[in-house]
């Protein structure tokens, strides 16, 4: 148990993290404010057997998870993720979807990573620029979403 627990036996705060592509590879602008999606469900299904009415069984299907999401300030036309999202969403299907895997790491005050999780055979399935509005002083924020066969917590 005592893995679980960190600086004086406490969980982890989410310091911050980094996204990584491509097996591992830095992306120098993979810095994103929020990271959402990581998530595994069991989907069940349900089988009535025939005279018994007190319950029905649940049975295990398969397991789905959400899209994984990025959010940030938008950057600039230049950035491999943009790149790699411009030419997978504005392809036309002319280009084949090239999938590549994602590691999202927590890491702590002093950079060490806490817990790590890879999602295989990711692609983008949505790029996302929230509103504008001139009442606001905001930072503009785009949402890239990706979709992905299977993820592994790897610490």
């Amino acid at each position: 148990m005592s893995g679980e627990f960190f600086e004086g036996g406490y969980p982890p705060p989410a310091f911050y993290f980094t996204v990584s592509i491509s097996g591992g590879i830095a992306v120098p602008d993979a810095s994103f404010s929020e990271v959402s999606g990581i998530s595994l469900e069991m989907e069940t299904e349900a089988v009535v057997e025939g005279g018994e009415n007190r319950f029905v069984h649940q049975l295990p299907k398969s397991i789905k998870h959400p899209n994984l999401e990025l959010k940030r300030g938008i950057s600039q036309i230049g950035s491999p993720l943009v790149a790699w999202c411009k030419a997978t969403l504005e392809g036309d299907f002319i280009i084949s979807i090239v999938p590549q895997p994602i590691v999202v790491s927590l890491n702590g005050a002093d950079g060490a990573v806490l817990r790590a999780w890879t999602f295989m055979n990711a692609y983008p399935v949505k790029w996302d620029v929230e509103g504008f509005s001139s009442s606001k002083n905001e930072v503009a924020i785009e949402k890239m979403a990706f979709a992905y066969t299977y993820s592994n917590r790897i610490l």
